[in-house]
């Protein structure tokens, strides 16, 4: 569209709607992506099915997406190895050995630290964190929801106030394009992180929560729920198939926790590898989506290689235990490509250059930091991407700063700030519908539960966005 109007963002809000009504976020999203492409060919459904089907197929094209998918599979694979070997129950035997988790405040607390301590990528810090705490939240009788609300806010989160990781790379490389000089962009960044008021505050907030047991609204009733030990709420639809996780066999060898601690520490070491080699040498030029393939490709390798020297497995055992894995993952697969078409639909419509564009008629230098932070917001919950909003916001924030005479600084992280909080609250989001998948929950249920806690979180920060501006 040219001259995006309101029309622009009925798809992704009745993807939503139908999201958080009706439970099926395949059809939900199927839905809103239908809406889109019948929009943009004069409200002509016929046409716009068909044109949603071949924008689907389309976004495989794009060898980002097409890696995304490849790396969800490659880590379904990677799972299903590590759990079929006994290396997370042997990694949980050896905690409690050791008595570091005794309790369901100890299931969780590990589930942050994990969440903290992983910041290379955000997909691998959930999926890793809900891979070793799932089993010790089943064990402890913690609900999976709460696993998920954890892992989900200690891995964007902590990795947009990273810069030399994936998104690290991203949001420079964006600075740069939108004219920000090379030699100034680090150092903005940098000094942002001290303004990412949502970043820290989803980061305390779950902290607290372990802490001080604050489980309110429907996570309450998770909770207890979960103490009468039912895992998942009755008529709940897990992400993630149970078969998977490897507990419905008995390992071929000893539990031992090197089998699943050596190859996270090869997915993890060869993140930043992978963008170092990608960027020639620069790991803010590197690419994000192809070292994360990279990374899981070789962390299942040091799995598969591990084994073998321990006789667990043949190789034919290991390609048949990788493909149930992989199978797995399918129905995450199916939804990320689906969420793909969608933000692709909505970038045709201008919906994101919508919603900005409607806010800037009403900036000023008193109101333009805290309203940076909600259009960016606003702009995550409706296309379900935090990188997207980035794409869109980046380059709106940075010449209204300068025309302000403003330090950019504080309005690059509203920006950034505001695209983890719309994207935490968003059920069409890449990263909460992940978060959903590592902890095997049903995913309007992580969405329900979760969204008190985001809200409160973008309370604090909206109102501490305010108090910066008023200094400014």
């Amino acid at each position: 569209m040219n001259d995006p109007t309101w029309v622009s963002v009925l798809p992704p809000l009745l993807a939503i709607g139908l999201a958080i009504a009706t439970r099926q976020v395949y059809l939900s999203l199927a839905g809103g992506l239908w809406l889109g492409w019948s929009i943009l060919g004069g409200w002509n459904f016929g046409t716009g099915l068909m044109d949603a089907v071949a924008s689907t197929v389309t976004v495989l094209g794009n060898a980002g997406n097409a890696q995304v998918i490849m790396f969800t599979l490659v880590m379904g694979a990677l799972i299903a190895t590590v759990g079929s070997s006994g290396g997370v129950a042997g990694f949980v035997a050896w905690l409690e050995h050791r008595r570091w988790v005794t309790g369901g405040r100890g299931a969780q607390m590990l589930a942050w630290v994990i969440g903290v301590i992983i910041f290379i990528e955000s997909n691998i810090t959930v999926l890793v964190a809900g891979s070793v705490a799932r089993p010790l939240f089943d064990r402890y009788r913690n609900s999976r929801e709460k696993l998920a609300y954890l892992i989900d806010s200690t891995s964007a989160p902590i990795c947009i106030l990273i810069p030399l990781n994936a998104w690290g790379a991203t949001n420079l490389r964006l600075l740069s394009e939108a004219g920000v000089p090379e030699g100034d962009a680090l150092g903005v960044f940098l000094r942002s992180i001290l303004f990412n008021f949502y970043s820290f505050a989803a980061v305390a907030l779950a902290l607290a929560v372990i802490l001080f047991r604050l489980d309110w609204g429907p996570m309450k009733k998770a909770e207890q729920r979960a103490a009468k030990g039912e895992v998942l709420r009755p008529g709940a639809t897990p992400m993630m198939d149970e078969g998977v996780l490897g507990g419905d066999s008995e390992p071929p060898i000893p539990a031992r926790p090197i089998n699943m601690i050596l190859p996270i520490v090869v997915l993890v070491v060869m993140m930043p590898f992978g963008l170092w080699v990608t960027g020639d040498g620069n790991l803010i030029s590197g690419d994000g989506s192809t070292s994360v393939l990279w990374a899981s490709l070789a962390g299942l390798a040091a799995a598969w290689v591990l084994l073998l020297a321990q006789r667990a497995f043949t190789i034919e055992e290991l390609v048949r235990i990788a493909l149930r894995g992989a199978g797995g993952l399918v129905p995450l697969a199916l939804i990320l490509l689906l969420a793909l078409a969608l933000g692709a639909v909505t970038r045709e419509l201008g919906t994101g250059d919508y919603v900005a564009g409607v806010a800037q008629g009403v900036l000023s230098p008193g109101v333009f930091l805290p309203l940076v932070f909600v259009v960016s917001s606003t702009i995550a919950f409706s296309i379900g991407s935090s990188w997207g909003t980035f794409a869109i916001m980046i380059p709106i924030v940075v010449p209204a700063a300068a025309a302000l005479g403003l330090d950019l600084a504080p309005f690059l992280a509203a920006a950034l700030s505001g695209g983890i909080f719309g994207d935490h609250c968003s059920p069409i989001s890449d990263t909460t519908i992940i978060s959903s998948m590592a902890a095997a929950t049903d995913h309007v249920d992580h969405v329900r539960t979760q969204l008190p806690y985001a809200l409160t979180g973008g309370a604090v920060a909206t109102v501490c966005f305010a108090l910066a501006g008023a200094f400014l």
